[in-house]
């Protein structure tokens, strides 16, 4: 991923831009790059291929979001790869942004209203789901595997989608020709306008199925439970998701599955707070440990260590166990756990131990309050 170039910089944007500008920043790119406008221009092909890559990572909420967070890390190779030579599956329909672009030049006039046609009868992309699993802290900073129940659509096994009973087929639409959209023209004082929408006869299929399979009632497609098992990253954190490639609903007319977005709620820790891989404890010691230093017990991920404190540490010092922390869930390497002192003040002293005190106040010089009956 080293050759890469961020998908904001090759969208010439900041990041945080807004859906708007990302789109617009596709069009501009689109349009100067086309293969089309540049015959025989491997450089501006490249470019071409890599705007679309950019564009269908920025233009999906849940593959920005994780593109955001872990980079080049958390994008499908495979989704990318297939972005980048023009698979638009799974983003949108590109026909009205190639519209756009290319409206104003005579010779590409159609390519919006064309793409829009394949688009209805085509291959599509399967709806993306989303679940929450929570647990716990210590699950979160050294990784699990878990177990969970969705309810998603999947192909019907009788007919594999086809929608048609065995060993039927289905009608081409003879009005749209399969396309799923018809175009309507109506003469105005202004002139004759073309629109193009659903193809009543098909509802916009490009088919018409004559024999429906009774399992899904011609709907090629089924309801159904499925369990499936979760590999959590270590280190991951509260809020995160993680994206399970076409674990989501099926596509239509062959298109492929959308994909399951596990987002991870973590149960907060009784011991620890967590920053980043940095976690943090509070450790009390007695004013004698602290003024004579000591070597105290402190709990850590890993179980309980030694700690050691220094002669005359005052409350509020913190200490650093270095590698103790939680790992970073892209390179592993484990933070660090900081240990805060908080001095205790003895309470319900026995006659000999105040009686040091005043002794010990008496050497020091300090003004306490002496009490007439020990």
């Amino acid at each position: 991923m080293a050759d890469k170039r961020d998908y904001y910089e090759v969208l010439g944007l900041q990041k945080g831009a807004s859906e708007d500008e990302i789109k617009k920043a596709y069009r501009k790119a689109a349009k100067a790059n086309h293969p089309d406008l540049h015959p025989g221009d491997k450089e501006a092909e490249a470019r071409f291929k890599e705007a679309n890559e950019a564009y269908a990572i920025l233009s999906d909420p849940d593959k920005r979001a994780k593109y955001d967070q872990f980079g080049f890390a958390g994008v499908d190779p495979n989704f990318a790869a297939s972005a980048g030579a023009g698979g638009f599956e799974g983003f949108g329909d590109l026909g009205d942004i190639f519209g756009d672009i290319f409206g104003g030049f005579g010779g590409f006039g159609g390519f919006g209203g064309q793409a829009r046609q394949q688009s209805r009868s085509g291959p599509r992309r399967g709806e993306s789901l989303r679940v929450r699993l929570t647990i716990s802290f210590e699950e979160a900073a050294f990784g699990c595997k878990k177990d969970i129940n969705i309810t998603r659509t999947d192909q019907c096994p009788d007919c594999k989608g086809t929608g048609c009973a065995p060993g039927t087929t289905p009608e081409i639409c003879p009005d749209c020709k399969g396309t799923g959209t018809v175009r309507t023209q109506q003469r105005t004082p202004f002139g004759v306008f073309q629109s193009s929408g659903p193809c009543p006869k098909c509802g916009g299929s490009g088919k018409i199925i004559h024999s429906p399979c009774p399992k899904c009632r011609g709907n090629g497609s089924i309801r159904a439970q499925k369990k499936l098992n979760v590999s959590i990253p270590a280190g991951i954190d509260d809020g995160e998701s993680i994206s399970l490639r076409g674990q989501g609903n099926a596509g239509t007319n062959g298109g492929p599955a959308g994909d399951l977005l596990v987002q991870v709620q973590v149960r907060p820790s009784p011991t620890f707070q967590r920053e980043g891989t940095g976690i943090y404890i509070t450790a009390d010691v007695s004013f004698v440990q602290a003024a004579l230093g000591a070597e105290i017990q402190v709990p850590t991920l890993d179980g309980p260590v030694s700690l050691n404190i220094p002669e005359g540490t005052q409350t509020g010092s913190v200490f650093r166990l270095r590698g103790k922390g939680v790992p970073n869930v892209r390179s592993g390497v484990r933070g660090d756990e900081f240990v805060t002192v908080n001095l205790q003040t003895p309470k319900n002293l026995s006659r000999k131990q105040r009686e040091l005190l005043q002794e010990f106040a008496e050497l020091s010089g300090d003004k306490v309050k002496k009490r007439h009956r020990l």
